[in-house]
């Protein structure tokens, strides 16, 4: 007999997904702004409209796809940019070892797939989802991440990329920082405990001393790792298992 859901259990899930839908509206208008200024941008650095779209789809990393685009302009060879892009997205090894323990009974190949579409914001709102509901949720996990991120980044990139000339100065739209307001609005959503302000306060020190002292991409990375790990050290609260112990 497959195991049924108590009804408190369905209403925590259904009140959850109301919250996942309503916080992916937010990101998706993020997603649509950030990826409208990458085709802009990608065009202004000779990628076509169809490179513009292909980058998008299979790389899937806004962040990793503006610095490629820099190097793409400069001639630089392949292997840097791969170095660059590869280095940028380190931060990604932390996001799936936090997720990893939601997904651990999930196949290779489901976890593979859903790897693939994890990004900053379909972390921050599928973390969030996670821990209100105790567990995993793969249906709502790609609610967030096709109607948050990729729908409208690959979309708005190839818009982008198909209107370049016709917007030639898209910070005086606000355009530029449509990103980094969203990813803030997300990081004050994830803090809950006094491990995680010490994490996010840490992180942003770091990372800001970094990119001013050495680089930006840099700074990203080492504020990514010194933070949690900061954050670790903090003692957590004592949360209940479902076996009826205290677990921290």
């Amino acid at each position: 007999m497959q195991p049924t859901e108590s009804p408190n259990g369905a209403q925590t899930l259904q009140t959850s997904r109301r919250r996942l839908v309503f916080d992916t509206l937010g990101i998706a208008a993020s997603a649509g702004g950030f990826g409208l200024v990458y085709g802009l941008a990608a065009r202004s650095a000779g990628l076509s409209t169809v490179e513009v779209a292909a980058m998008s789809g299979l790389v899937f990393s806004g962040g990793a796809q503006f610095a490629a685009l820099g190097y793409i302009a400069a001639g630089a060879p392949w292997a840097a940019i791969v170095l660059v892009t590869a280095f940028i997205n380190s931060r990604h090894l932390l996001y799936g070892a936090a997720m990893a323990p939601y997904l651990a009974n999930r196949s290779a190949g489901m976890k593979a797939l859903m790897a693939h579409v994890l990004n900053d914001e379909t972390f921050a709102i599928s973390l969030a989802h996670f821990r209100r509901i105790g567990r995993a949720d793969v249906t709502g996990y790609w609610m967030g991440a096709l109607g948050g991120t990729v729908v409208p980044w690959i979309g708005a990139s190839i818009v982008g990329a198909t209107l370049a000339g016709n917007i030639p100065e898209p910070a005086r739209f606000g355009l530029d920082v449509i990103f980094p307001a969203a990813m803030a609005g997300l990081a004050v959503g994830l803090i809950t405990y006094r491990r995680e302000l010490v994490a996010a306060l840490t992180g942003a020190l770091v990372g800001v001393a970094a990119a001013l002292a050495w680089d930006p991409a840099a700074g990203i990375v080492v504020g990514g790792i010194v933070g949690p790990l900061v954050g670790l050290a903090i003692p957590g609260p004592t949360m209940p298992d479902p076996e009826g112990s205290a677990t921290p």
